[in-house]
C-alpha cells in the first residue's frame, strides 16, 4: 500500500461514523417517559451506558432520567469521593439535577468481583424506591409505580462482574413480584437492557457500530417492534457525544483512571455505541 492508501484509512473510519452516528437516529426512540438507569458502581453510566443516557436526556424528547446506584464503589476505600464523581459524571451526562441521581449505601450490596446480589434484596430495594404502594394496590386494580422504564445489565453483565448480573436478577424479581396478583394487567415498568458482546467487538471502538446496526436491522420480525416502547433501541455516538463520555470518566471519574480504562475509553465499544433489548418479565 501506498502512503495515499494509507492516509485514506482514518478518513474512511472517520466518515463511516459519522455515517452511522446519523443513521442511529432512524431508529425509534423513548419518548415522554420517566427513566431509571440501574447500576452497580460509580461510572458504570459513563463506561457502558453513555451513549444511551446522552441520547436519551435530549430535551426535545421530553424524557426524565434517573441513575440508581446500588453501591458507593468503596471496594478502595474511595466511596465518599466516588459519590460525587457520579453526580458530576450524571450531569456531565444530560441528567437535570443532583436530586436525580441516588446512590445507595448498604452493606447487603459490597463492591466486589466475587459476590453475588441477592435478587430479592435488590427487588425490595426497588419497591420501595418504585412501587411504594404495591402491598395496597388490589387486585382488581392495576400495579402503579412511579416509572415508565427499567434500564440495567443483560444477563451477561458486559464484563460477567457478578454486581452486574445480579442487577439483571434482581430487576426481574421485582418486576414479577409488582405483578403477583395483577394477571391480566400489563406490567407499567418495561425492563431494557444492554446488550453483552464478544471479546473481540467489545474493543473495536467505532467500528462495531455497521455490525451493531446491521444486526439490529437483522431482528427477526418477531424480536423487532415499533410504538411506545420499541425494540432493540440503538444509540450511536458522534464524535461530541463520544468526547463527552470520554470526559465524563477524565474529569468527573478521576479516581477511576488506571491504565486500563485510558484503554477501556479509548477502545471500548460501549463508550460509542448502545443497543438495548426490551425484555419479557413475566
Amino acid at each position: 500500500m501506498n502512503w495515499v492508501t494509507w492516509a485514506s484509512v482514518p478518513i474512511l473510519i472517520f466518515g463511516l461514523w459519522i455515517y452511522t452516528a446519523q443513521l442511529s437516529q432512524s431508529f425509534p426512540t423513548l419518548k415522554g417517559k420517566r427513566i431509571c438507569l440501574l447500576i452497580a458502581h460509580p461510572d458504570d453510566e459513563a463506561m457502558f451506558f453513555a451513549p444511551t443516557l446522552l441520547a436519551l436526556a435530549k430535551p426535545e424528547l421530553g424524557n426524565h432520567i434517573k441513575i440508581l446506584c446500588l453501591s458507593s464503589g468503596n471496594a478502595d476505600g474511595l466511596g465518599s469521593i466516588r459519590k460525587k464523581e457520579l453526580i458530576k459524571s450524571g450531569l456531565q451526562l444530560g441528567l437535570r439535577g443532583e436530586d436525580d441521581i441516588l446512590i445507595i449505601d448498604d452493606p447487603n450490596f459490597p463492591d466486589s468481583m466475587t459476590t453475588t446480589w441477592h435478587p430479592r434484596l435488590i427487588a425490595d430495594l426497588l419497591t420501595q424506591m418504585f412501587a411504594p404502594g404495591m402491598s395496597r394496590t388490589p387486585s382488581t386494580s392495576p400495579p402503579v409505580s412511579t416509572i415508565d422504564v427499567l434500564l440495567t445489565f443483560d444477563r451477561s453483565g458486559i464484563s460477567a462482574h457478578p454486581n452486574h448480573i445480579s442487577l439483571h436478577a434482581g430487576a426481574h424479581t421485582f418486576l414479577r413480584a409488582l405483578m403477583h396478583r395483577h394477571a391480566g394487567w400489563t406490567c407499567p415498568i418495561k425492563l431494557y437492557t444492554l446488550t453483552s458482546v464478544s471479546i473481540l467487538r467489545k474493543y473495536l471502538s467505532v467500528l462495531d457500530t455497521p455490525a451493531t446496526i446491521i444486526l439490529s436491522m437483522m431482528t427477526g420480525a418477531q424480536k423487532r417492534e415499533v410504538g411506545e416502547y420499541p425494540t432493540p433501541l440503538l444509540y450511536v455516538s458522534g464524535p461530541g457525544g463520544y468526547r463527552t463520555a470520554q470526559g465524563a470518566m477524565t474529569r468527573a471519574h478521576a479516581s477511576q483512571m488506571r491504565w486500563f480504562r485510558w484503554g477501556w475509553i479509548g477502545v471500548g465499544r460501549y463508550m460509542v455505541v448502545n443497543d438495548l433489548v426490551r425484555e419479557k418479565t413475566i
